[in-house]
C-alpha cells in the first residue's frame, strides 16, 4: 500500500473515517449535553432561555408543570436528533469498513474524529443556541456568560485534542485483512 506524507493512497486513509467519526461525535456529544446538563444537573432545557431569546419563542419556565412539559418535549426532540446522528455515523462507518472492524474501533483515528465531532457540536450548539438565538444557556444566572464561554472553550479543546489524537494514529486500511504482528494493531 503506497503512502504519501503519511496518508494512504490506495487504501482507506484516516480521511475515510473522518465523516462517520465526526457524525458519531456530534451525536454522542449531544447525548452528554442532554443527559448531563438537561437531565442530571437540570441546569437548562432546550427552551429555558426563551424569556431572553432573540427569535420570539414563548417562554416556558422549567419551574412550572406546563413549562417543564414543553421543555421535556423539546429535550426529547433534541435527543431524537442525537440518536439519529449516532445511527447515521454508525451506518456511514459500517459502509466504509469491510474487514476487521475491531481495528477501526480501537484506532486513534476514529476516536480522534469522534472527539473532534463532539467539539464541533459544542462550538456550533454553543454559538447558535447560547449566543445567537439565546434559547438557553449552559447555566442561567449572573455567571451565565462565563458558563457559555467555558462551554465554547471545552468545545475548542475537544476539537483540537481530537484532531491531534487522530493525527497521531497510523493510516489504516479497514478493507485489508489484519496483518500479523505489530503492524496489524491499531495506533
Amino acid at each position: 500500500m503506497a503512502t504519501t506524507a503519511g496518508r494512504v493512497e490506495d487504501g482507506i486513509a484516516p480521511d475515510s473515517i473522518r465523516l462517520p467519526g465526526i457524525v458519531l461525535g456530534v451525536g454522542l456529544g449531544g447525548f452528554v449535553d442532554g443527559i448531563l446538563l438537561h437531565q442530571l444537573l437540570q441546569w437548562h432545557h432546550m427552551l429555558t432561555g426563551t424569556d431572553h431569546d432573540r427569535i420570539g419563542v414563548k417562554y416556558y419556565s422549567p419551574h412550572t408543570v406546563s413549562g417543564l412539559e414543553m421543555n421535556t418535549v423539546w429535550d426529547g426532540i433534541f435527543h431524537a436528533v442525537c440518536w439519529l446522528a449516532v445511527l447515521l455515523g454508525l451506518a456511514i462507518l459500517y459502509s466504509r469498513v469491510a474487514h476487521d472492524r475491531r481495528r477501526v474501533w480501537a484506532s486513534r483515528v476514529l476516536w480522534g474524529w469522534v472527539l473532534a465531532g463532539w467539539g464541533m457540536f459544542n462550538l456550533v450548539e454553543g454559538v447558535l443556541d447560547h449566543h445567537i438565538l439565546g434559547i438557553h444557556h449552559v447555566r442561567g444566572g449572573p455567571w451565565q456568560l462565563w458558563w457559555d464561554i467555558g462551554f465554547l472553550v471545552l468545545g475548542a479543546l475537544l476539537l483540537a485534542g481530537g484532531y491531534l489524537l487522530q493525527r497521531g494514529g497510523r493510516p489504516l486500511d479497514p478493507e485489508a485483512p489484519a496483518a500479523s504482528g505489530r503492524a496489524g494493531r491499531p495506533a
